[in-house]
């Protein structure tokens, strides 16, 4: 199993671009904020009707897949999963009182079209295809990269 600092390596191989990192810090994390927002408009009655604890911001779908993701990033690093984590508490309390004004889906599957566009147009800008294309696991790699450039101390 490669190491995160091996995972990061080589998705930074494709993301040299100051314009096309800079649209990964903007559209990355959009990406899995919208991905949340879907996987929470999935009728969730089996989950709360299991748990009854009157919860919805953890009776979902989103929240089920958030911790087999976590397992992932656990693997990796304890530091990035919680940062992961705390990432994941934003996008359910966001998605959530977002789904109390609008259709959560539609506004995720915008928020979800409009930074792909920007993720391909960025990799249009570097000249390199998405790293996922050789590797779907870097579509995990990807927010623990915005994390690590973003929030750590270099």
């Amino acid at each position: 199993m490669r190491t995160l600092d091996q995972w990061f390596a080589e998705y930074a191989v494709s993301h040299q671009n100051p314009k096309n990192k800079a649209i990964h810090y903007i559209c990355v994390p959009a990406i899995f904020f919208s991905i949340v927002g879907l996987l929470m408009s999935i009728p969730s009655e089996f989950i709360s009707n299991s748990l009854k604890l009157n919860a919805p911001i953890i009776e979902n779908w989103a929240f089920v897949v958030l911790l087999f993701v976590l397992v992932f990033y656990i693997r990796l690093s304890i530091a990035m999963a919680v940062k992961i984590a705390l990432f994941s508490v934003i996008c359910l309390v966001v998605n959530y009182y977002i789904g109390q004004f609008v259709p959560l889906w539609i506004f995720s599957i915008g928020v979800f079209v409009i930074a792909w566009i920007g993720q391909f147009y960025g990799h249009n800008i570097e000249g390199k295809k998405p790293s996922f294309l050789k590797d779907l696991q870097f579509l995990l790699i990807g927010p623990a990269w915005v994390a690590d450039n973003l929030f750590s101390k270099k």
